[in-house]
């Protein structure tokens, strides 16, 4: 007789103790997860938060049928020492995605409150950094964030969620919200389908189009590799124009740099005919200093100066003497290859001439006068050939 006392009386003793700590369990709907200072990372084995979390997870399952008909709702707010909303939303984000990927739930069955209080402390004083929950979410708080709706349908269930008598219209509810949750599924998927499809029709056009556009850009750097001139140090040319005159012209250049260059041209002939009365002879030297334009170096402006000595007649007064000028050149170079490019130039200056005037009479030269000349205008002309060679 007295063991079955003693154990009435441990078992009365237990329930007294069992039924408290239930009531306050289920009482109990604010989840705390604290952060530390300046970190987003939610840390699930860090000051309580596991616990926490394990005890959500749990009314999120005892709860689910409701949480999934729209008639209760998880809230979730930030509290932190400083004033970032940036790093307060990834917090919330932080414990929502973890009730998302253990708990089942979706985005929209979180009310989230997007304001955030500043400097909590606890109960000694301290500040801390939470994201805190709330299961079920008050009727206030979602009728702010979610809507007067969402707000009517909260309340109807909380006041009906203790009453028996209406389980049959629960279930009926129950039932064609998750015929409008899966008809809005699958909308959303066919949404879904179609955005992706558009997605990787716009990716493969946009892919096609760089690749023709990688193209045409190899297809110009191609042709520019081939109509760029070399870059040589020391280069030989020849004036064809004067050629053309019988007159032989050769120079040289040499490139100090990529920019500028110096240039030396010599030119030297001797013609006669009609047993000696007609005569052309010249020879002449011209340096010059160019400065290259542009990043392929084809356009260029100079400086040169030239000076020689003169023999011409060509009717029945001869004209002997020195020239002297110089002034400013330009031109423009065509590459015909690797090694090969035409140049076309253009002086102008001011050249000046001193020669005698004489005639010829039976063969003996005899003198006519003195003459000087001042000409300004354009005194150098040319389409040369130039050869690169190293």
């Amino acid at each position: 007789m007295s063991k079955k006392v003693y154990f009435l009386s441990l078992f009365l003793w237990l329930f007294a103790m069992t039924v408290p700590a239930m009531a306050q369990e289920k009482s109990d709907t604010t989840y705390t997860f604290r952060f530390v200072s300046g970190k987003d990372i939610f840390y699930i084995p860090w000051s309580g938060n596991g616990k926490e979390l394990s005890r959500l997870l749990k009314a999120i399952e005892q709860n689910r049928t409701a949480i999934e008909s729209g008639q209760m709702y998880i809230y979730v707010t930030s509290l932190t020492t400083r004033s970032s909303a940036e790093m307060a939303k990834i917090r919330r984000n932080r414990v929502k995605s973890e009730l998302i990927l253990h708990g089942g739930v979706k985005e929209s069955h979180f009310v989230t409150d997007k304001e955030i209080e500043n400097n909590r402390k606890d109960m000694k004083g301290n500040k801390h950094d939470y994201v805190v929950v709330m299961l079920p979410a008050p009727v206030d708080k979602v009728a702010r964030i979610a809507g007067a709706e969402a707000a009517a349908r909260v309340a109807a269930y909380n006041r009906e969620v203790s009453g028996e008598a209406e389980r049959e219209r629960l279930a009926a509810e129950k039932k064609r919200e998750e015929e409008r949750l899966a008809k809005e599924q699958a909308e959303k998927e066919r949404l879904l389908a179609q955005e992706r499809a558009a997605r990787e029709k716009a990716e493969a056009e946009r892919l096609a189009a760089e690749q023709a556009e990688r193209e045409r850009l190899a297809r110009e750097q191609a042709e520019k590799e081939t109509h760029k001139p070399t870059s040589s140090t020391f280069a030989l040319r020849a004036n064809l124009l004067r050629w053309a005159t019988l007159t032989p012209d050769l120079g040289a250049e040499w490139h100090v740099n990529k920019t500028w260059s110096i240039q030396l041209n010599g030119t030297w002939t001797s013609w006669t005919w009609d047993n000696k009365d007609r005569r052309y002879a010249l020879w002449e030297i011209s340096p010059e200093v160019r400065y290259h334009l542009g990043t392929e170096k084809r356009g260029y402006i100079g400086a040169m100066y030239h000076t020689g000595h003169f023999n011409y007649k060509l009717s029945d007064t001869g004209k002997q003497g020195d020239l002297m000028g110089g002034g400013l050149t330009g031109g423009y170079i065509l590459p015909l290859g690797c090694n090969f490019s035409f140049d076309f130039t253009i002086g102008v200056g001011c050249t000046h001439a001193k020669f005698d005037k004489y005639s010829v009479i039976d063969g003996v030269r005899v003198k006519k006068g003195k003459e000087s000349k001042n000409y300004l205008g354009v005194n150098r002309l040319g389409v040369s050939l130039v050869w690169n060679i190293f």
